[in-house]
């Protein structure tokens, strides 16, 4: 079942139906749903679809030749291969030159890492053909760094020759919501929070299993799908994995600063700081500021994609349980830590929920951008964060805070934010409570009494399933 990706589609049609030469990048994290997304979107048009191997350049020029003859009909060469990388881009360009055909190079740092002159000949045959071609090509990646830098960077060959780019990134709530129909909200909550919204990670989710069994089943026994998923991708991506598999649950687990991380896992900081730039370049790690301080010595990291966060926060704890087939047990354990985990879920469902609303129109100011903020507070002498804050200007500005607990939020919650707003400098402060299990009579009163707070329970935010 295909969701979502309706502006990317509705993009890559506009380009198609120009009928113009394209080169279009299409980029991101493993597992993200770039294949399907193209697959979609080559649906009943001609296309020729060929897959980079992690092979020499004399496979993949021979597998490359296979997808040019299938497409082209020439089944008679079907097991023969183009004398050289220049003579098959040239045979695609040729084919191209009096009618549509997408040609899809996906894993394409697999074809550029296995000769080093692709990326310069279609260089050179972009720069030959594009005028009068009605060639559509796409290259797709996952690797970040090398279609950042080697395909979009400015050394690239590449540099300039694009005609549109997409990075993929995981679906949000709201298009998440729509592949399922038979969980509730906040079943459908954890769920985001377990898969991150990775389309291959939601397809694991059994409907005709309670929540409960779907995170047992593919977490916490020895052949779940996703049981040894993130080490299999560390392992695919980085060098060291062990090191690597230390700083991400160092993470996980409470560590955010530089000098904690090389500290609990061992390594001086300059090292640590090389891993967790590589954690970076792959999409699993992100530097955070406090908002609006770029420059601030504050910088923390954290796991940017909450499956990785589930899995290092729970999986290496019950190691032993989970391979001696107790996963009724681990489920228990990992039950009783669930709606800590979900907090930082759900201060993301708030983020997604207010730019929604920002888009809409309908929240009481336009901001531009939204961040999570923590440092001193000075009149109170202690350390201090804040969920979200979202500025529209010098002048204006929306506070938030975001509880996932059973208990409804009282005043005090309500009090902590109005003194927290406090420390910044805005004429204009509205503030918003999210909570997942809605709000004291006391603490809508007071809201009420103030004239600039709002309260979203978590049911107001998504309603219906």
């Amino acid at each position: 079942m295909f969701v979502g990706r309706t502006r990317e589609l509705a993009k890559l049609d506009e380009l198609y139906n120009s009928d113009k030469f394209q080169c279009v990048v299409i980029y991101g994290r493993r597992r993200v749903g770039k294949t399907t997304l193209i697959n979609e979107f080559i649906r009943g048009k001609e296309a020729i679809y060929y897959t980079g191997i992690e092979s020499n350049s004399k496979e993949n020029l021979e597998a490359m030749s296979n997808s040019i003859f299938y497409m082209s009909k020439d089944f008679a060469s079907a097991n023969a291969s183009f004398p050289s990388f220049q003579k098959a881009f040239e045979t695609v360009f040729e084919m191209a030159r009096d009618k549509r055909i997408i040609f899809v190079i996906d894993e394409y740092p697999y074809l550029a890492d296995s000769s080093k002159s692709v990326s310069s000949i279609l260089q050179g045959l972009i720069d030959k053909y594009h005028e009068d071609s009605k060639l559509y090509l796409i290259l797709c990646g996952s690797s970040l760094s090398f279609m950042e830098y080697q395909v979009l960077g400015y050394k690239s060959p590449l540099y300039g020759r694009r005609t549109a780019q997409f990075r993929i990134k995981p679906l949000d709530f709201a298009e998440m919501k729509e592949y399922y129909s038979s969980f509730t909200n906040e079943e459908l909550a954890v769920i985001y929070g377990i898969t991150s919204g990775i389309p291959q990670y939601m397809s694991k989710i059994d409907q005709q299993l309670s929540l409960e069994q779907n995170i047992r089943d593919n977490f916490f026994t020895p052949d779940a799908h996703l049981f040894e998923e993130p080490t299999n991708l560390v392992k695919q991506e980085c060098r060291e994995p062990a090191q690597y598999n230390a700083i991400i649950k160092s993470i996980a687990t409470g560590s955010s600063r530089l000098s904690e991380i090389a500290t609990k896992i061992g390594v001086d900081t300059s090292l640590c700081s090389n891993y967790l730039t590589t954690l970076m370049s792959i999409g699993i790690v992100k530097k955070e500021f406090p908002f609006r301080e770029e420059r601030s010595k504050k910088t923390i990291y954290t796991i940017d994609d909450s499956m990785f966060r589930f899995w290092y926060r729970f999986v290496p704890d019950n190691l032993s349980l989970i391979q001696n087939n107790l996963p009724d047990l681990v489920m228990q354990r990992v039950s009783t830590q669930l709606s800590a985990f979900m907090g930082g879920v759900y201060e993301e469902l708030c983020k997604q929920w207010l730019w929604q609303e920002n888009i809409a129109g309908r929240l009481p100011i336009q901001f531009v951008d939204l961040g999570r903020w923590w440092g001193n507070d000075p009149i109170r002498k202690l350390e201090t964060e804040i969920d979200i804050i979202a500025h529209a200007d010098d002048d204006n500005a929306i506070f938030a805070e975001c509880k996932w607990t059973n208990e409804k939020v009282d005043t005090s919650v309500l009090d902590l934010l109005v003194q927290r707003s406090e420390l910044f400098k805005y004429k204009r402060r509205f503030l918003y409570l999210f909570s997942k299990s809605g709000f004291t009579e006391g603490c809508e009163e007071k809201a009420k009494l103030l004239g600039n707070v709002s309260l979203v329970s978590f049911d107001t935010q998504y309603s219906g399933k």
